[in-house]
């Protein structure tokens, strides 16, 4: 399955902006097989706690995970998870 990763991340990603990862089933599954590969990566998504960060969006599918389900929410194979943290301005 494929995890996207947006700019400003990508540092911590190696400048990558597709990464690939072998789990599925639970976006849970999918964000510890990332924090194995890109920890500083996985740091910037999930607090201390493991539970996501509050300035994170993460979609599956295009579907925002917190309506699925959270960290629980369900991964197919085939999915694409998107990481987007949330830009403030003013």
């Amino acid at each position: 399955m494929t995890v996207l990763v947006p700019g400003p991340l990508r540092g911590e990603a190696g400048g990558e902006s597709r990464l690939t990862v072998a789990a599925s089933g639970t976006l849970r599954a999918v964000l510890d097989d990332l924090a194995g590969s890109w920890p500083r990566l996985a740091r910037r998504i999930r607090d201390e706690r493991g539970e996501l960060r509050r300035y994170v969006n993460v979609y599956v599918d295009g579907e925002d995970c917190r309506h699925l389900g959270g960290l629980d929410a369900p991964v197919p194979e085939t999915a694409e998870v998107q990481v987007l943290p949330s830009v403030a301005g003013g």
